[in-house]
């Protein structure tokens, strides 16, 4: 990875607790748009907003949804402190051929890093091959919160061994890891993963099995946060447990972001989980952030204190 250095200086999260946090969002900076528009192979932006990804339909992007100043503004007007923007998961990125995902995922990094307050920064890695190097580089930057990874690729045991290299890096730098679901491709394509076909909650499923079998004693001091509830894989587990396999584990390390479910699952996962490891996220501009109005301890946890918890391992 090439130098991080002149990049905008920054001084670590938001300082006051009580600042409303967004862990999910996607934003696409200029640079970043205008690579995808360079390219002649998937992804690519053509005609200007048409995104082509592999095995899904062409996609019209509003160009307002990645208005840098535009989204800036409508995050302070809506009292965030810090908003964290990550790759779209139907660009697929992480998956191109080696120095292809490495060009990308380097003006990725650069042009996000750049866009200033309120937004930090999920750092992305290439995993058809590794550049631990460049990951370790660009996770010492302090506009980097941590590593978004593709549910796909913890699958398995076998995906979690694969990867444990790029998870001691991340648990090494005292960062988190996000996982994020793909989106289902819409019909077979030669080259696509089978685990591409999968519902984006089984996907999630299968993430938290994984992690949960193996990864925390692999990994016993790295933070790891679910999109979307873990497809709601905590509550599947305990219903389970509760006729054969012992009761669900605890793991103060393990985080749920709620975006994509309703009111109501939020609540029994909090009836199983707790509290404490719930963690918001809206996934903007592709749904808008919701608060489900469980009063004012319920806001301040999810919405600054767990966050923070998950972010930085402390409270405050």
């Amino acid at each position: 990875m090439t130098d991080l250095v002149g990049a905008a200086p920054f001084s670590g999260l938001s300082r006051s607790v009580a600042t409303r946090i967004d862990l999910h969002q996607h934003l696409l900076p200029p640079a970043f748009i205008e690579a995808l528009r360079s390219r002649t192979a998937l992804p690519r932006l053509v005609d200007d907003w048409t995104l082509l990804t592999l095995g899904e339909s062409p996609y019209s992007v509003n160009p307002l949804a990645h208005d840098v100043e535009r989204r800036r503004q409508q995050e302070l007007d809506e009292g965030k402190g810090d908003v964290l923007v990550s790759l779209p998961g139907n660009l697929r990125v992480e998956e191109l051929p080696f120095d292809d995902a490495r060009t990308l995922i380097d003006v990725w990094h650069r042009s996000a890093i750049a866009l200033g307050d309120p937004f930090r920064v999920w750092a992305a890695t290439p995993l058809t091959e590794f550049d631990l190097d460049g990951l370790a580089e660009v996770l010492e930057h302090d506009r980097v919160v941590g590593l978004q990874m593709p549910a796909t690729s913890l699958g398995d045991a076998c995906a979690l061994e694969r990867l444990e290299p790029v998870l001691g890096i991340v648990e090494a730098s005292g960062k988190p890891v996000l996982v994020h679901p793909r989106h289902v491709v819409a019909a077979p394509v030669d080259g696509v993963p089978a685990i591409d076909s999968v519902p984006r909650a089984e996907q999630l499923k299968a993430a938290w099995t994984t992690w949960n079998d193996g990864g925390r004693a692999q990994h016993p001091t790295l933070r790891i946060a679910f999109i979307a509830l873990a497809g709601l894989a905590p509550l599947v587990h305990a219903s389970l447990s509760r006729k054969s396999r012992g009761a669900p584990k605890s793991d103060p390390n393990v985080f749920y972001e709620t975006s994509a479910y309703d009111p109501r699952a939020i609540d029994a996962m909090a009836r199983i989980v707790g509290l404490g490891p719930l963690v918001h996220g809206s996934d903007r501009p592709f749904h808008q952030p919701r608060d489900p109005e469980f009063g004012r301890e319920w806001s301040h946890a999810v919405f600054s204190v767990n966050p923070r918890q998950l972010l930085t391992g402390r409270s405050s």
